[in-house]
């Protein structure tokens, strides 16, 4: 019995320190002198995750140079370099250029992207943010590395096809304005639906790669890392029984409601969001609990024998 208690105080302290560090790491990142003001465009590449998608990490690459990958049921994509390198990135691109890549999914040549490039949200981006993002870009350092073409199955490889494709899913432009809603409402699901474009990854797609919009933000077990949670308020598939400060929580410091830590491609994701400003992270928790609970069970799959 002695035994049994003195592993019981072991796991409760265990805790305990884990929960003491990630609050003092989130005081001294909160309000060390050392931390600048971000600038605008800095602010709107961090909520979009640009750095994580285009940085290969995993093998220590540069910053923004590409090559990192990313394992879908249609094949496999590499990020391509968006450094100002002028013969392997973006450097001799115009802002109008980037604007079309950003709002049209269409590159300086007029190549179609896949939407693996998640310009379907970006598309709802303001013309401000884009150009402060364009601006904070332009001041990065430019890294001279070839873009690795795609590895698609067939006939995802065939890039003509992406023509019906936008024809069926892709629409241009913000997001109108919903009259009985304030500006907290609308500034939440700019934050979730554009900057962040949480259901790019968060809800299922159909075979053609369309998001299905009847499961908005329910889940799927074939997104980035395999299974990706529900996040709607449903209370017993989703997470509906987290509270506001549970959410708060989460996107600030990535603890969950019993105490462990988010890991895996959200931890990426909650690096950025914790650089969310006080109003913009009660804005988008606000916007998230608002939204139309949907039941959506997920299991892992079994890995292939």
């Amino acid at each position: 019995m002695d035994i049994i208690r003195c592993k019981q105080h072991a796991c409760r302290w265990s805790f305990g320190c884990q929960v003491l560090f990630a609050a003092l790491f989130y005081l001294f990142c909160a309000t060390s002198p050392l931390s600048a003001e971000p600038s605008r465009g800095e602010y709107v590449m961090k909520l979009a995750g640009c750095a994580d998608c285009h940085t290969d990490t995993k093998n220590k690459g540069q910053p923004l140079a590409g090559g990192r990958t990313l394992k879908t049921p249609f094949g496999t994509f590499f990020s391509p370099n968006i450094t100002m390198d002028k013969s392997t990135g973006i450097g001799d691109w115009t802002e109008s250029q980037f604007l079309r890549a950003m709002q049209h999914g269409q590159a300086a040549d007029g190549t179609l992207y896949y939407p693996a490039f998640p310009y379907p949200a970006y598309t709802k981006m303001t013309p401000d943010d884009l150009t402060a993002l364009w601006q904070h870009l332009r001041e990065q350092a430019p890294v001279n590395r070839l873009n690795k073409p795609h590895d698609l199955k067939f006939p995802f490889n065939y890039r003509f096809l992406l023509w019906p494709w936008r024809w069926l899913y892709f629409r241009t432009g913000e997001q109108a304005k919903v009259a009985d809603k304030d500006d907290a409402w609308h500034r939440g699901r700019y934050i979730l639906e554009a900057l962040s474009h949480c259901g790019e990854c968060h809800t299922p797609r159909n075979l053609l790669g369309g998001l299905d919009k009847k499961m908005h933000l329910a889940g799927t077990t074939d997104g980035p890392g395999g299974l990706v949670p529900n996040i709607t308020p449903e209370k017993e598939t989703g997470i509906g029984r987290w509270s506001a400060d549970d959410l708060e929580t989460f996107f600030s410091m990535g603890m969950l409601p019993d105490g462990d830590f988010a890991g895996g491609e959200m931890a990426a994701v909650l690096d950025n969001t914790g650089a969310l400003s006080p109003t913009d992270l009660n804005a988008l928790v606000s916007y998230l609990q608002a939204l139309p609970p949907v039941k959506h069970k997920l299991s892992r799959k079994k890995p292939d024998s």
